[in-house]
C-alpha cells in the first residue's frame, strides 16, 4: 500500500479523507470500532468542549440549529461514523496492530491479524492520550477502590461513601462536578491549572481563541516561553458552563492541594497549596480575558462588554483549617486524573519513539522517513490534539505523503 494509517478516531478518518482527496491508495486499521477510545474512555455525561459549529472534519460545514451547543459522546461517535459512510473511507475494523516494524527497503511491515502489510508511509493516530499515566508506587498499598479517570462512568457506579478524585484538570474538575451534583460527597486534590471561562463578551471563549490566533502558537514557541522548557498545561474549561475551583467548592466539593503521599498506612497527605492554586486558576483567566479584549480592540470589532461570570465571582467554600491529612478507611474509592500519554507499544521501529516510549516528532512528522503522527497533544500548534485542528494537520500530512510518493 501507499500509506497505513492506525487508527479511526478523528485524526486517523480526517487524514484518510484528505488521502482520498488525493487519490493515494491506503487502508485504516481500527482495533475495535470506529471512535473507540470515545466509546471506552468517557463517562456518561461527557460532552465535548469544542461547540457544535466547530466540531468539524475535513470537507464538512455545520448547518444545524445548535452551533453553540455541546455534542454527547455518543453523538460525536455517530458523527464519525457518519463521515466514513458517506465520504467511502476504506476503514477496516476489528484489526488490531500488532506490530509495526521497518521493512527491508523504504517503508514499514504492519502486522494485523496475521496479515503483514507493507506500506511506504503509516500515519499512526492510536491516540497520544490514551493510556493514563501510572499511579504513585505506594497508591498499590491503598486498602480503598481505585479506578483511573477514564474508566469512571457514573456516580452510581462507584462504591458508597466520599470519593476523593485527585487532579483538578480537564478530566478532575468535570468529574468532581458529576460525582457533586449526583449527590456524592467529594474531595477534589487541586493542582496548578489553569481556567478558561465558557464564554466571554458574547461569543464561545475557544472561539475567540482561534479567531485571535491565539490556539496557532506553534509548539516550539510554547516551549520555548516555558519557564521549564515545557509544554504547558492545558486550562480546564467546562462543556456547558466555566468550571472553576471556587464554584466546585459551593457547590460542596471539598478542596484539597496536592496529593503528596500516604502515611502511616491509613494517612493520605496533601500540600497547602489549595489557595495558590485557586489563585492561578483566577490568573489564567484574566490572562485569557486580556487577550480576547485586546484582539477586540486593535481589530475593531464591535463585541458587547464584558459581563461577570458567576462561577468566577462565587465565594470559595474552602476548609478550614485545610486538609492536610485523610483518613483514607473514611472513603468508598479514589479516582486518578493525574494525566495520560500514548500506547505505541506495537511501535517497534528503531528511532521512532523516546526513551519515554513517546514519538519522536517535528510538528507530528517522525523522526523516521515516512512515519506520521496525527493527533498529538500539541503536536504542532496549540490547538493540536483538538478537533480544531484537524483540517489543517491532515491536509499537511496527506500533501507530505502525496510529495514522499511523488518523489520516487
Amino acid at each position: 500500500m501507499d500509506t497505513v494509517v492506525i487508527g479511526a478516531g478523528w485524526a486517523g478518518l480526517g487524514v484518510s479523507y484528505e488521502l482520498a482527496q488525493r487519490g493515494i491508495r491506503h487502508r485504516v486499521f481500527e482495533r475495535a470500532r470506529i471512535g473507540q477510545t470515545w466509546r471506552t474512555q468517557r463517562w456518561d455525561s461527557f460532552r465535548l468542549n469544542t461547540t457544535t459549529a466547530d466540531t468539524l472534519m475535513p470537507g464538512e460545514r455545520y448547518t444545524g440549529p445548535d452551533p453553540d451547543g455541546a455534542l454527547t459522546h455518543g453523538e460525536f461517535i455517530a458523527l464519525l461514523e457518519d463521515y466514513v459512510r458517506r465520504h467511502n473511507l476504506p476503514v477496516e475494523e476489528d484489526r488490531t496492530v500488532t506490530a509495526l516494524s521497518a521493512g527491508q527497503e523504504n517503508g514499514f511491515v504492519v502486522e494485523v491479524a496475521g496479515e503483514a502489510v507493507r506500506a511506504r508511509n503509516v500515519v499512526i493516530a492510536s491516540g497520544s492520550l490514551n493510556r493514563p499515566l501510572p499511579r504513585p508506587a505506594w497508591a498499590a498499598s491503598l486498602p480503598v477502590p481505585q479506578v483511573d479517570g477514564c474508566d469512571y462512568r457514573s456516580a452510581d457506579g462507584l462504591p458508597a461513601g466520599p470519593v476523593l478524585v485527585v487532579g483538578s484538570g480537564q478530566s478532575g474538575a468535570q468529574i468532581a462536578y458529576d460525582l457533586a451534583i449526583a449527590g456524592r460527597p467529594v474531595y477534589l486534590s487541586t493542582g496548578r491549572v489553569g481556567r478558561l471561562l465558557r464564554r466571554y463578551r458574547g461569543k464561545d471563549t475557544l472561539r475567540w481563541l482561534d479567531d485571535s490566533g491565539f490556539m496557532d502558537v506553534k509548539r516550539a514557541d510554547l516551549i520555548a516561553a516555558a519557564p521549564d522548557g515545557r509544554l504547558p498545561a492545558r486550562g480546564v474549561i467546562g462543556a456547558t458552563r466555566t468550571l472553576s475551583l471556587q464554584f466546585l467548592s459551593a457547590e460542596g466539593v471539598r478542596l484539597t492541594g496536592r496529593l503528596t503521599g500516604f502515611s502511616d498506612n491509613r494517612m493520605l497527605t496533601f500540600s497547602d497549596d489549595v489557595v495558590a492554586n485557586l489563585l492561578l486558576g483566577n490568573e489564567a483567566s484574566a490572562r485569557v480575558k486580556d487577550w480576547i479584549d485586546s484582539y477586540i480592540d486593535r481589530s475593531g470589532i464591535d463585541a458587547p462588554p464584558a459581563e461577570d461570570d458567576p462561577a468566577e465571582t462565587v465565594a470559595p467554600r474552602l476548609p478550614d483549617p485545610p486538609i492536610l491529612e485523610l483518613d483514607v478507611s473514611g472513603l468508598g474509592c479514589i479516582v486518578w486524573c493525574t494525566g495520560f500519554r500514548g500506547d505505541y507499544s506495537y511501535l517497534g521501529v528503531a528511532g521512532a519513539l523516546d526513551e519515554k516510549g513517546q514519538p519522536v516528532h517535528v510538528d507530528g512528522v517522525g523522526a523516521v522517513p515516512g512515519l506520521f503522527f496525527a493527533g498529538l497533544d500539541f503536536g504542532t500548534k496549540r490547538k493540536s490534539g483538538t478537533i480544531r485542528a484537524v483540517n489543517e494537520e491532515s491536509a499537511l500530512f496527506a500533501t507530505l505523503i502525496a510529495e514522499r510518493l511523488a518523489g520516487g
